[in-house]
């Protein structure tokens, strides 16, 4: 099928999700839509989260895609349900995909989740998790500096680790085991999260997991592409140069055009 995947973010955090579908899927047409503006989400209201994810998907869902992917936790956590009331085509989250595969990789069911704000406080990957592992030890961290640590690429400023340090100190005596990166922007902080916890910790990345459930939901609905040549348009609802030069830093890859999404 040659329609597209749609993918909405907002900023350049869910590219981590759009590149684990790059990987897995090489015929697959994909169409991303960062919503820059507004970036940050986590410390925004619940009403103000719905109404901006609403109308994220609305957008995409006027561009004949065949796939919604919901790379944004927050989004995720709090207007999920709003979404599948848009239409009837298959709305791919985060967060299922990564609470799955956190309870799988566990050993000792001492779990941390790393969000923003608003996804911490939903619950949502708490609950998951524990209703896969209903004996399992889950600590939730909110980390509101890490989006906008990413949106300005400050991965080797000092203070960048100095801020890592701060949020996962409440860990280190928690026997924690794994630590679910709870936020699309997160993995680019990886390595940093990594040596402040340990070699012994399992880090699980939230957009690789979601990558792995696309592949899955477009083979059981008969969706795949035919063989094609891919093709991957860009949209932003602010400053298109900004993003194109994030992305070719956080990737290595050019970013030929970014189209500016019409108010």
């Amino acid at each position: 099928m040659s329609a597209a995947l749609g993918i909405f973010d907002s900023g350049v955090g869910g590219l981590t999700v759009m590149h684990a579908i790059k990987q897995l899927l090489p015929h697959e047409h994909l169409i991303y839509y960062g919503d820059t503006a507004r970036v940050p989400y986590g410390g925004k209201s619940s009403s103000t989260i719905i109404r901006y994810s609403l109308e994220n998907a609305k957008f995409l869902l006027k561009q004949q895609i065949k796939l919604l992917v919901v790379a944004c936790n927050t989004s995720n956590a709090l207007a999920m349900q709003h979404l599948q009331e848009l239409s009837n085509i298959p709305i791919i989250g985060v967060i299922e995909p990564g609470a799955e595969k956190a309870a799988a990789v566990t050993r000792n069911q001492h779990i941390a989740i790393l969000g923003t704000k608003a996804t911490i406080q939903s619950g949502a990957y708490q609950k998951a998790i524990q209703k896969l592992l209903p004996e399992s030890s889950v600590s939730a961290i909110a980390c509101p500096l890490f989006v906008p640590i990413v949106e300005e690429h400050f991965f080797d400023h000092p203070a960048t680790r100095l801020i890592v340090q701060e949020y996962l100190q409440p860990l280190k005596n928690q026997k924690i085991d794994t630590i679910l990166l709870g936020c699309t922007h997160y993995p680019f902080l990886k390595k940093l999260i990594q040596d402040e916890m340990g070699p012994g910790v399992m880090l699980v990345d939230s957009a690789a997991t979601c990558a792995e459930k696309i592949c899955r939901t477009l083979l059981q609905c008969n969706l795949q592409a035919s063989s094609q040549k891919r093709e991957c348009t860009y949209y932003v609802s602010d400053d298109t140069e900004k993003f194109r030069l994030q992305a070719e830093r956080l990737f290595g890859e050019t970013i030929p055009k970014v189209l500016l999404k019409k108010r």
